[in-house]
């Protein structure tokens, strides 16, 4: 099975850190990316740019807004997706993940698989 963990974080916190802590948590979270990548676990991960844009039906037109769409002090910094065998794996990474000691927060998401050449979900 397929999770998405979206990970959460705040600017004002972020930008607080002091050097050599952003570098340690930023060494914590590459040693925890590698040991997920050596295991066979680690399908993907990125940062994200910001901002994002939000696209939402309004009177029958598409509009496009400035994101995120809600009012938040945290916001989507960052995703990865791991394949484990069970949701219990996946819960046990996403407690183990260190990029939320300062705060923030991560989402578990299941993804929906999909054969796309057979067409069946």
């Amino acid at each position: 099975m397929k999770y998405l963990m979206l990970i959460y974080g705040n600017e004002e916190i972020w930008n607080a850190l002091a050097p050599e802590d952003m570098a340690s948590l930023i060494a914590k979270v590459d040693g925890f990316n590698e040991t997920l990548r050596e295991s066979g676990e680690l399908l993907e991960a990125e940062g994200l740019m910001p901002r994002p844009r939000s696209v939402r039906w309004v009177g029958g037109d598409a509009v496009v807004t400035d994101g995120p769409y809600v009012e938040a002090k945290e916001f989507v910094g960052s995703y990865f997706v791991v394949e484990v065998d069970d949701e219990e794996r996946a819960m046990e990474i996403a407690r183990a993940y260190p990029g939320t000691l300062y705060g923030g927060g991560l989402e578990v998401w299941p993804l929906m698989g999909r054969d796309w050449a057979s067409d069946e979900v």
